[in-house]
């Protein structure tokens, strides 16, 4: 946002401790304060009030506590923990059942980084449509095709298979990596799986059947994120079968690498990949094994996903949501001044 718009000052506060980002000359860094979670949102109005801002803009989806003086534009990412609250530990009740909600009421105006999300907030929380805009994530240029020495380095440095499917996410029950794991365990001549991805929650029961299924899967857990340009372009495809997705970045990312994209019907999902991807029912594994199967089988089935994928994706950038962002805050200004 700095970037496209180099005359504006923003004052952006970040956690104590927390190494503030390199940017413009025009952006000042503030420590949150240092209270606990309730304290912070008492403390923190006050020093927003004193900067007498024209704006305030929250990408974490929630408002201080406390009235700040100055009109108020928030970004909600997923709200999956309200359609369905065992995907999520529990211990969260504040947040969820109170300054959410709270925040959704007061907010100027509420981005939304998909239709589907928008959808769930008319849904969920009955925030009129006039009150929303619809701002896709971008995916950044480092996810693009590259050279196949760049790419023979990095196989053997990561010590890659030929083949494989890739899988890219926290590991959790959320995420339908079951799904995938089954179709995948159906497959006739199956390449390899990459998972790549920490665990989440309520994991014991999927890395078990990781480890009963053995040779052919292999998990980077930890991999740096400098790597996965390489890892997406080195797939056969990417798997996303999620049963709830805010956005979906992975399924952009890939198709940004030219890599073949199968997602699950559900959700954001289908909205970010177009028609540029296979899209399958999230509780089909035969419905996976197919698709699988298909794309690892038919080469002009693949050549012509990754065709689509990197024209797809181009539609998407951060220079875009960073314009549609400040069309939303001078929205909210303008009605302030009116």
């Amino acid at each position: 946002m700095a970037v496209a718009r180099p005359d504006c000052r923003m004052t952006v506060f970040v956690p104590q401790g927390t190494d503030a980002p390199n940017g413009s000359p025009a952006i000042a860094h503030r420590p949150l304060p240092s209270a606990r979670f309730i304290g912070r949102h008492l403390q923190w109005p006050g020093r927003i009030r004193a900067l007498r801002p024209n704006a305030f803009f929250s990408p974490a989806g929630v408002l201080p506590l406390r009235r700040i003086g100055c009109p108020t534009v928030i970004t909600v990412h997923d709200l999956a923990i309200y359609r369905k609250r065992e995907w999520f530990p529990a211990g969260q009740p504040l947040s969820t059942g109170w300054i959410v909600p709270r925040s959704l009421r007061n907010a100027d105006r509420v981005i939304a980084v998909s239709q589907n999300t928008a959808s769930d907030l008319q849904a969920l929380f009955g925030v009129p449509a006039s009150r929303i805009s619809v701002v896709h994530e971008g995916v950044s240029n480092l996810f693009r095709p590259l050279g196949s020495e760049d790419l023979k380095d990095a196989r053997a440095r990561l010590k890659l298979p030929e083949r494989f499917i890739l899988f890219v996410s926290t590991i959790e029950p959320r995420k339908n990596l079951d799904t995938l794991l089954e179709a995948w365990a159906m497959m006739r001549d199956r390449p390899d799986l990459v998972v790549v991805g920490g665990w989440g929650w309520r994991y014991e029961g999927i890395r078990a059947r990781m480890q009963r299924l053995g040779p052919g899967l292999r998990h980077l857990e930890g991999l740096d994120p400098a790597e996965l340009p390489a890892v997406y372009n080195l797939a056969l495809m990417l798997a996303h079968p999620a049963w709830y997705e805010g956005f979906g970045l992975p399924p952009l990312e890939a198709m940004a690498c030219g890599t073949p994209v199968i997602v699950s019907d559900t959700s954001s999902l289908p909205e970010v990949v177009g028609d540029a991807g296979l899209i399958v029912p999230a509780d089909s594994p035969e419905a996976w094994r197919q698709a699988l199967e298909a794309v690892a089988g038919d080469a002009d089935l693949a050549a012509d996903l990754r065709r689509r994928g990197i024209l797809r994706a181009a539609e998407f950038s951060w220079e875009r949501s960073a314009d549609l962002t400040w069309n939303a805050v001078d929205e909210v200004v303008r009605k302030a001044s009116a």
